[in-house]
């Protein structure tokens, strides 16, 4: 991306304080956007707020997206600072070091649930009626390789959620393309 390209924009990224959410993060801050990450640790997102504001304008906010009200109010908040969110990525992900189908605890199922699937859900939710609003906006949900090829390795929760990813991807598309 050529720097400024998405000047007046206002990015939201969450998992933005590590890994594939951090590297988008940095390139949407060096693009030009005004740069929100979320994660659930403030230790590793004042440390990525850093690295993002030496490449252009940044933010982090702490929220745990498997929480509904911490995304509401979380996407409010950014509303209320920068208005719309013009883009979202929903790069928040978790799995179970103890994944297999014979290991997995419940705890941990519902865990993965709640922050790969139910997040994203939440996050878009949060987002998509100013986007509506101004027909116009961008989505860019992470599912992984798990999300069309199912793999022992990944576990039975990961497998699902990502597959589930991709379907919840595909149906947001079918309905809001059609509003920009």
């Amino acid at each position: 991306m050529q720097p400024n390209t998405l000047k007046d924009k206002v990015a939201w990224i969450t998992g933005g304080g590590s890994g594939i959410g951090l590297a988008g993060a940095m390139e949407l801050a060096r693009a030009g956007a005004h740069v929100v990450i979320s994660g659930r640790s403030r230790e590793t997102l004042l440390s990525s707020e850093k690295q993002i504001k030496a490449l252009g304008s940044g933010e982090a906010i702490a929220l745990d997206v498997a929480d509904q009200k911490e995304v509401s109010q979380g996407g409010q908040a950014i509303l209320k600072r920068h208005g719309p969110i013009d883009i979202l990525v929903n790069s928040a992900g978790v799995n179970s070091p103890k994944r297999s189908f014979r290991n997995v605890s419940v705890d941990s199922w519902n865990q993965i649930v709640a922050v790969n699937l139910s997040g994203m859900f939440y996050c878009c939710q949060a987002v998509l009626p100013s986007m509506r609003e101004n027909k116009e906006g961008l989505v860019i949900n992470i599912s992984s390789w798990a999300g069309r090829y199912a793999s022992t390795l990944t576990g039975p929760g990961y497998n699902a959620t990502k597959h589930a990813v991709v379907a919840l991807t595909e149906s947001i598309n079918m309905e809001e393309c059609a509003h920009g």
